[in-house]
């Protein structure tokens, strides 16, 4: 498993029976998570919420605030020294803007920008695709690649995302917003010749293509991360691949850029968080890192 310990404004203090009690900087969160399946008896008596998140019976849900707190608000992440931050807003998807997880891809990432860069390596491009608020994008351009882009079908997202480089003083690098669907994009550039030294995406359990057809993760993954793989350049430092999706374990993950890339390392299995009153970690997703070396 791959453990986000790295965080100070943000964790998880505990989880029971599909739940779990957050700390985002001084805002504490109560929200469900259906990978939670076990209980802690201590677990009403910590939660003290500002707001929780309920399910309705007809789908979605809503939050209901118990003690007053701003709509938004920032927390900073230490990522390999360098400080990131983000903007955060509870939705009525329950989701906050921001996946703490991931901080243990942006961290890999970063990790190998700047290793390339000591080297001598220049002209760095990464790509982001299905980018969402910027946590990959934000990493990747502070480690030093010379242009980062960005892709997302939602605008929102793509506002949001620039108000993150913003708060975190990365306005002058350079960084290309793209509000289009990520198929259609990663088509276009195939059609150009554009190249990328690093590729990540975060694709949807479900959604609707350019043409309106479903999109469905494990009957349409294979094949995108196909023709992704075509705009690594001649040397490459990374491709990352995640997934929510339950019906898809880290090791599935792995073979499909197993079957996809060159040959180099892979490494592949959960994202997870540390609760750590209670001395486990919690599963948030799957991840496949492939890189060259």
């Amino acid at each position: 498993m791959f453990i986000a310990d790295n965080w100070q404004d943000y964790e998880v203090i505990s989880a029971s029976r599909g739940e779990k009690y957050e700390r985002w900087g001084d805002i504490f969160l109560r929200r469900p998570d259906p990978q939670i399946i076990w209980p802690c008896e201590d677990f009403e008596k910590i939660c003290k919420p500002h707001a929780v998140y309920s399910r309705s019976s007809t789908g979605g849900g809503s939050w209901t605030k118990l003690k007053s707190m701003p709509g938004t608000w920032k927390i900073s992440y230490d990522s390999l020294g360098k400080k990131l931050t983000f903007i955060i807003e509870p939705t009525s998807f329950k989701h906050t803007g921001l996946f703490p997880e991931q901080a243990a891809n942006w961290d890999y990432c970063g990790r190998l920008i700047e290793q390339a860069k000591k080297k001598g390596k220049k002209d760095i491009k990464i790509l982001n695709l299905f980018a969402y608020t910027g946590g990959a994008t934000l990493a990747a351009s502070i480690h030093g690649a010379d242009e980062v882009v960005h892709v997302d079908a939602s605008k929102g997202m793509i506002s949001r995302a620039k108000e993150n480089v913003a708060t975190s003083g990365l306005t002058d690098n350079y960084i290309r917003f793209i509000a289009e669907d990520c198929q259609r994009f990663v088509e276009r550039e195939i059609r150009r010749g554009r190249k990328y030294d690093g590729i990540i995406m975060d694709p949807p359990s479900y959604g609707r293509g350019p043409s309106g057809e479903l999109w469905k993760l494990e009957d349409s993954v294979f094949d995108f991360v196909a023709r992704a793989s075509l705009l690594l350049s001649d040397d490459p430092l990374f491709f990352i691949l995640s997934s929510y999706a339950t019906e898809i374990t880290g090791g599935a993950v792995a073979q499909i850029l197993r079957l996809n890339l060159p040959e180099g390392t892979i490494e592949s299995g959960e994202l997870g968080l540390p609760i750590k009153s209670m001395g486990i970690d919690l599963p948030c997703g799957n991840v496949a890192r492939w890189s060259p070396f």
